[in-house]
Order: structure tokens, then sequence, then C-alpha cells
């Protein structure tokens, strides 16, 4: 098995899931004929028993062999924007961590992403759908006490970036929260403010470099 099959396999395990799209992006573009390369491969790997597809999603999504998420899965759409993510960091640097839906205690908080960027820690939360201030309010608390964990006593605490179209009032003077539509937006201001990004509903400025 090449390498780059054994890598592909790899970051299937890691993000659960990913669309041909992605693959090609990752792994073939910089080839001359990156969509046929893609193809033979990842059918290749599917007859091998190395990964399974399903065909219900345009492009086809790929996910571990042995994966048990249901073809349909309705978390597919969540997973795939946690690769987009990735993907948009990759753009600027390939980051040296990116833990999917870390594990903490029961009742803390659930990142969907640990990362870094340009050094620094952080955590990305995803929201594709519109949620209620209360079920924000309630998803900042659990940040709050992720924060005074035992797990995070002698660290530093990761400053949120919270991917969403939509903007919430978050009042926390505990945790760093960094709302923007996507991680490009975030990278562009930041680059913008000389490596400072400054989070105009919280007033929180976050030096990032």
């Amino acid at each position: 098995m090449m390498n780059r099959d054994q890598r592909i396999i790899t970051d299937l395990e890691r993000f659960r899931v990913m669309s041909r799209d992605d693959i090609i992006d990752i792994y073939f573009s910089h080839l001359k004929n990156p969509i046929t390369c893609a193809n033979t491969v990842l059918k290749r790997l599917v007859r091998d028993k190395q990964i399974t597809v399903s065909q219900q999603f345009s492009p086809y999504v790929y996910l571990p062999y042995n994966s048990t998420i249901k073809r349909n899965s309705t978390k597919i759409p969540h997973f795939l924007k946690i690769v987009d993510v990735y993907k948009q960091i990759r753009q600027y640097e390939k980051p040296k961590v990116f833990e999917v839906e870390p594990k903490y205690s029961k009742g803390l908080a659930e990142p969907d992403v640990l990362t870094e960027i340009k050094g620094i820690p952080f955590f990305i939360e995803i929201q594709r759908n519109l949620y209620s201030q209360n079920v924000v309010n309630k998803k900042i608390k659990r940040y709050e006490a992720l924060k005074y964990s035992e797990g995070f006593m002698d660290k530093k605490f990761p400053a949120i970036i919270m991917v969403s179209d939509t903007k919430y009032e978050l009042n926390s003077t505990d945790i760093k929260v960094i709302q923007m539509k996507s991680i490009n937006e975030f990278m562009a201001i930041a680059n913008k403010k000389e490596k400072k990004i400054i989070s105009k509903p919280l007033g929180i400025k976050l030096k990032i470099g």
C-alpha cells in the first residue's frame, strides 16, 4: 500500500468521513489529472475493503471500513464541515495538531476541534444550525467548567473560535470566544490587524502571533 493510501485511511479514521472532493483537494490536487487519479485510488481501496463508501451524498462520501456511522446519517454533513475547517487552515499552514471531537469528562464542553493556529491552541465550535440563546449560554457554561476542570489546572486554556453565520450575545469573563463566519474570515482579519484579532461582541483582544 502506498504511503498516500495509508494517509487517506488514517485521515478517514480521524475525520470520520470525507467527501471525494475533500480527498482530491488534500491528496491529489497537485496531479495533472486529480479527479481520474482519485477515482482510481478510491475505487481500489473500496474494492480491497480498506475503506467504504456512501453513495447517498454527492459527491460520494468515504468512511473507514469498520465505521459504525450510518451511510445516511445526519451527522455526516457536520463531519464534512470539520474537514472543511481543516482545509481552510491548511491554506495558511499545515496544522501540527488537529484533533476531532476531543473527549473530556461528562458534563463538560464537547468541542468539535482542538487545533493550533500559529502555534496557539484553539477550540473550534462549528454551528451549522440556528440555536437559541439559552442553548448557546449553556454551551459557554460548559466551556467555563472545562477551563476549571482538573485537566486544565496547569494548562493554558484555548480560546474558542465559534464558526457560525449567526452572532450570539456571549457574556463570559472566564473564556475567550471569537465569533466568525469561517476560518478564512478569522485569518483574513488576523492578518489585516497585524496578527491581532478583535472580537467586538466580547471586547476581546487576542494576540495570535
